[in-house]
């Protein structure tokens, strides 16, 4: 067997025993004899389970998923959701994806690696379909596309992966209908903020402050001019 196809099968591996044991009892030996290669070809490879484990997860983290262009927002959606509910059901990651879910609450590694393929999913719905959307004039170039990604994948993975609930004939469609028609809503883009008044010409810049009122002072005491008596006139009281 070639290295590189040591490598695939051992990958391989992994995923059959986290659907099939789950990640607490899975253990090298089991991936070893399961890939058909010795415990050597693994260790040499990953030093732990751990380390094998967030590896291959994080490899398909970072596939992007090709979503085609129909030319509208709802076949665009559609086929979206058709490719999720393909994979969601999918017996191996029916299984995994629970597990590891419930183990990500335990292990903060393993939480942080599924944080990572979140996101990569969201820049990938967001990159792709979204932006497709936004350029054919369907969507405002505000939206919020955190919400965006949340709005369309979260009502599908909520009833494949945590309720488990059959999807009915004819609930895609629906469903994208129903996508698109939100997305496009007003509440999904935030208004533009409103614009500054225009500054006023510099000579009406600002009013000059109106001068301080004039004291009140008391009025001055009239004093007659003092005359010099004529020679010989009688002065009187």
């Amino acid at each position: 067997m070639l290295r590189g196809d040591i490598t695939s099968a051992i990958r391989a591996a992994v995923m059959q025993e986290l659907a099939e044991v789950g990640y607490g009892r899975l253990s090298i030996e089991g991936v070893a004899r399961r890939a058909g290669v010795g415990k050597t070809a693994v260790y040499r490879r990953w030093s732990s389970k751990l380390a094998l484990v967030l590896d291959v997860v994080s490899d398909l983290a970072v596939r992007k998923m090709p979503l085609p262009d129909t030319g509208s927002l709802r076949d665009d959606l559609e086929i979206l959701l058709q490719i999720i509910n393909q994979v969601l059901k999918h017996r191996l990651a029916s299984q995994v994806v629970p597990d590891l879910l419930a183990e990500a609450a335990r292990n903060p590694q393993i939480a942080e690696t599924l944080q990572q393929a979140l996101r990569a999913n969201q820049r990938n719905v967001a990159d792709q379909l979204l932006g497709r959307a936004i350029a054919r004039g369907e969507l405002s170039p505000q939206i919020d596309t955190e919400a965006a990604v949340d709005l369309i994948i979260g009502p599908l993975y909520w009833r494949l992966a945590i309720s488990r609930t059959r999807i009915p004939q004819g609930h895609l469609p629906r469903l994208a209908a129903v996508t698109a028609a939100a997305l496009q809503s007003e509440l999904m883009s935030p208004p533009p903020p409103a614009p500054r008044p225009p500054a006023p010409p510099a000579s009406e810049a600002a009013p000059r402050p109106a001068a301080p009122p004039a004291t009140e002072t008391a009025p001055a005491t009239v004093v007659p001019p003092v005359t010099t008596p004529p020679p010989g006139a009688t002065v009187t009281a």
